[in-house]
């Protein structure tokens, strides 16, 4: 994982929820931090591995670090400009009931918000910024 890019956001690119957040950071990280990969992807099976992909989490690898759940979404809002990083303060609830609040909106994910037949394909301007 050291060749690579630092930070990087795992996402399911078939979930409408999770494309739709990646669209939502990339609208607001003006000066570029992150990139992306979807988890179905070949570079997500090759750098985080099937088991990790095959979660269904979000994944945030960050100064050679993989964080999951709500920590890596706690760890998106932080390096954001503007008052989002505010939300970080979030951090002090326990992990376990952090997660368990995750866990419950990402089992219900494509219900709430549908599924794509496909992975989410960026558009034309921000490719660079995907793996």
């Amino acid at each position: 994982m050291d060749l690579l890019p630092d930070p990087v956001i795992f996402f399911d690119g078939h979930c409408n929820l999770c494309s739709g957040l990646v669209q939502w950071i990339i609208r607001r990280d003006r000066r570029k931090v992150f990139r992306f990969a979807p988890l179905q992807s070949a570079a997500a099976q090759k750098i985080v591995g099937p088991k990790a992909a095959a979660s269904g989490t979000i994944l945030l690898f960050e100064k050679g670090h993989l964080y999951e759940k709500s920590t890596a979404a706690l760890r998106i809002i932080k390096r954001l400009p503007g008052l989002w990083p505010v939300i970080y303060c979030a951090v002090i609830i326990p992990k376990p009931i952090r997660d368990w609040i995750y866990l419950k909106i990402a089992a219900n994910r494509y219900r709430w918000f549908g599924r794509r037949q496909q992975c989410y394909l960026p558009e034309a301007g921000i490719e660079d910024r995907f793996l």
